[in-house]
């Protein structure tokens, strides 16, 4: 295939899948509340709802397919990484974090509810992940279990939350590349790892199985080609192809892949990663959804 029908075949595979976690989302959570704490409900419904690409759920219903589960029994777990994701965005855009105006083309969350409100709906969506997690009928007890341990590792002080801090130490100090590589392996690397995890465990293979070791490896090498292509889109888009505000890194002085290399050797390096993460999958009956999806990550312009 061609460049052009790689891009077609991953976005309606991205549509596809987001429409089936939007569907949970939409229809199961966030739907009440009374006078006195409706705003909860709508401040969390209007950053879990506001589109997106829907990469991390996406992971999760691709791996539980390629591996020969029913994507449907991975929803929960999809739909509680994208919720986790929704409070780390909330929480990033705050004027604490990065104090973004404009998220997925819109104004962001505190803009509209106020910061306590979004503080609240961020926590609050943070902590749901969990339930969802546990609640999954679908799989077995066990990897219910497993799937929250993983989870709770992924976004908490052992994942993304420390990512996120070291990202902070960085807009005041200069960092290694070493300790780039560990910011990024954290803060973005952490949940996208985790999105395909869940998917390997509602499939019903293990954690110490081949299946789960390959998942890893794609997870990791594609995240990591994520985030150099964001911090070159953060130089080279506008805000309106976004859907965000750009040029935020230079703002915030923060360190980034084109601190240590130019844009082409930047995405060489994307590159790199993407085959590097292809050639872990290839092997497996079914892996072309995943191959596609890594070959146009890596080219977004998005």
């Amino acid at each position: 295939m061609d460049m052009n029908q790689i891009e077609a075949m991953a976005k309606a595979i991205l549509a596809e899948d987001a429409a089936l976690v939007e569907s949970l989302l939409g229809t199961t959570y966030y739907n009440g509340g009374s006078r006195c704490d409706a705003v909860l409900d709508e401040a969390c419904r209007y950053s879990l709802m506001a589109g997106g690409k829907r990469v991390r759920p996406a992971l999760t219903l691709e791996f539980c397919r390629l591996f020969g589960g029913d994507p449907k029994n991975a929803l929960p777990f999809a739909a509680a990484v994208e919720t986790i994701h929704t409070f780390s965005l909330i929480h990033d855009d705050l004027p604490c974090m990065d104090d973004d105006d404009l998220r997925r083309g819109r104004p962001t969350s505190h803009k509209v509810f106020g910061e306590a409100y979004a503080l609240l709906a961020g926590d609050g969506l943070a902590l749901d992940a969990f339930g969802m997690a546990a609640s999954n009928g679908a799989v077995s007890p066990e990897a219910r279990v497993e799937a929250v341990r993983l989870l709770s590792a992924a976004s908490g002080t052992a994942g993304m939350v420390r990512g996120q801090i070291v990202d902070m130490f960085g807009e005041q100090n200069t960092l290694t590349y070493e300790e780039l590589l560990f910011l990024h392996a954290h803060k973005t690397g952490a949940l996208i790892r985790v999105a395909a995890q869940l998917g390997v465990l509602a499939a019903g293979l293990g954690v110490d199985s081949p299946e789960m070791e390959a998942a890893v490896g794609y997870a990791e090498r594609i995240g990591l080609a994520f985030q150099v292509i964001d911090d070159i889109l953060d130089v080279t888009s506008t805000p309106e192809a976004m859907g965000k505000s750009v040029g935020g890194d230079a703002d915030h002085h923060k360190n980034t892949f084109l601190s240590f290399k130019s844009i082409p050797e930047a995405e060489a390096f994307a590159d790199a990663l993407t085959e590097e993460a292809i050639g872990l999958i290839q092997p497996f009956d079914g892996s072309e959804r995943l191959v596609a999806l890594a070959r146009y990550l890596a080219v977004r312009k998005v």
